[in-house]
C-alpha cells in the first residue's frame, strides 16, 4: 500500500466531494515513549486511510500530536481503534467548536515523523516532562483567574492572540513557542515564584510542556487550562459558565479560526477596519499570513499588497522566474509580520490588555 499522498489539490477536492462524507475535526496529543516512530506512523497511515481520515499528524519518540478530520460515519470505529493503542486509551479528543463555513479543513492525510512533536528548544533529558502543572476545569479556571494575584499567560504566538484571547491575559509578542519560554520567564515570571501561574493555549500541548519546564525551574503554583481553549468553549456552553474568552480561536487548518465570542478585537491589516479572519497571500512567492477584510480581498485580488497583486497578473513563467532564487515561500515572511501590513499591531511588550 502507498503510504503517502500523490494526488493534486484539485484531485483531492474532487475525491472528497465524491465521497459524500460529513467530517468532524478533532485534535489530540499525548506524550509517551514510542520506540519506533516510523513503524507507528505507517500503522496510523494505513489505519486512517482506510477510514478516509484527512489531516496533519506529527509522531516522534516523545509522543503524538494530531489535528485531523474524521468522517462522521467512521468516527466510532476510529475512536475504538485509537483506544486500542495502550498509551492512547481514553485520550481526550478535542472537537472543533465550529466549521467556520469551511467544507474541508484538511484535504489529505499527512503523517510525519519528527524529532519532536513540539518544537520547544528544550532538552527533555534534563527534566521530567510528566511532572506537569495542575489541570484546571473551565469552572476552576474562571475562579482562579478572577484572583488579581494570578498571572494569566497566553502561550500562543502573536498572530493567534491578536484575533482572540482571555480577558486580562499577558500576550507575549512572539513568533514561536520556542521563543516564548525564555521571554515569558524573564519578563513576567521572575520574582513571582510564589504566585499562581495559569497558562493556556489552543488545545493544551504547549502548556503541557511549559508547565513541566517552569515547575522544573522552581515555580510552585503552576496551572494549565485542561484541554485548552477548545475544551473551555465547549464546557462553558454545556455548563452555563461565563465565557471569559473574547474573539476567535486561531486554528492551524483551512478554517484559520473558530468563533468563541461575538467580539471582533482585531483589524484588517490593510485598511484598519474591524475584522478577524486570517488568510494567506495567494502569490506563491509570498504566502504571507495576515488579516484581510472582504473589501481589501477584492481590491488586492487576495494578496497582501499591490506588489503581490501585480506579480499575480504576470505570466506563470515570469512568476516562477521571480521565485527561482527566493527562499522557500512559507519562510519568506514571518507569519503576520511585514512592512506591507500598515495596520498590523506589533507590540513592543504585551501587558494585560484592558477590555
Amino acid at each position: 500500500m502507498q503510504l503517502w499522498n500523490k494526488l493534486s489539490k484539485e484531485d483531492l477536492v474532487k475525491h472528497l466531494n465524491e465521497s459524500g462524507h460529513e467530517f468532524v475535526t478533532i485534535s489530540f496529543y499525548q506524550y509517551a515513549h514510542i520506540a519506533n516512530p516510523q513503524l507507528f506512523r505507517d500503522h496510523l497511515f494505513m489505519s486512517w486511510s482506510a477510514l478516509d481520515i484527512v489531516g496533519r499528524t506529527y509522531v516522534a519518540k516523545e509522543g503524538i500530536n494530531a489535528q485531523i478530520s474524521v468522517p462522521v460515519a467512521n468516527f466510532e470505529r476510529f475512536r475504538d481503534e485509537l483506544y486500542e493503542i495502550d498509551f492512547l486509551d481514553g485520550i481526550r479528543l478535542n472537537i472543533a467548536v465550529e466549521d467556520a463555513g469551511v467544507k474541508f479543513p484538511f484535504l489529505k492525510l499527512k503523517i510525519k515523523v519528527r524529532h519532536k512533536i513540539l518544537a520547544d528548544g528544550l532538552n527533555d533529558e534534563t527534566f521530567d516532562v510528566t511532572n506537569k502543572g495542575k489541570h484546571l476545569s473551565a469552572e476552576e479556571f474562571n475562579e482562579l483567574t478572577s484572583d488579581p494575584e494570578t498571572i494569566l499567560i497566553d502561550f500562543r504566538n502573536h498572530y493567534e492572540s491578536e484575533v482572540g484571547h482571555f480577558k486580562g491575559a499577558i500576550l507575549p509578542d512572539v513568533d514561536t513557542f520556542r521563543e516564548s519560554l525564555p521571554m515569558i520567564e524573564d519578563e513576567y515570571l521572575k520574582g513571582n515564584e510564589d504566585k499562581n501561574i495559569v497558562m493556556y493555549c489552543t488545545g493544551g500541548i504547549r502548556c503541557e510542556k511549559a508547565s513541566a519546564w517552569f515547575k522544573h525551574l522552581g515555580y510552585k503554583n503552576v496551572h494549565q487550562l485542561e484541554g485548552g481553549i477548545i475544551k473551555y468553549a465547549h464546557d462553558c456552553e454545556d455548563q452555563g459558565l461565563e465565557n471569559k474568552y473574547i474573539g476567535k480561536n486561531f486554528v492551524f487548518d483551512e478554517r484559520r479560526g473558530e468563533r468563541i465570542s461575538d467580539e471582533v478585537i482585531s483589524s484588517c491589516h490593510q485598511c484598519g477596519e474591524p475584522f478577524d479572519t486570517h488568510t494567506n497571500c495567494v502569490n506563491d512567492g509570498c504566502h504571507l499570513l495576515f488579516i484581510q477584510c472582504d473589501s481589501c480581498r477584492e481590491k488586492y485580488d487576495n494578496c497582501c499588497s499591490q506588489e503581490c497583486a501585480d506579480i499575480l497578473k504576470l505570466p506563470i513563467e515570469e512568476q516562477k522566474a521571480l521565485r527561482k532564487n527566493n527562499m522557500v515561500s512559507n519562510k519568506i515572511f514571518k507569519k503576520g509580520r511585514s512592512e506591507k501590513l500598515i495596520y498590523k499591531k506589533n507590540r513592543e511588550k504585551s501587558p494585560a490588555e484592558e477590555i
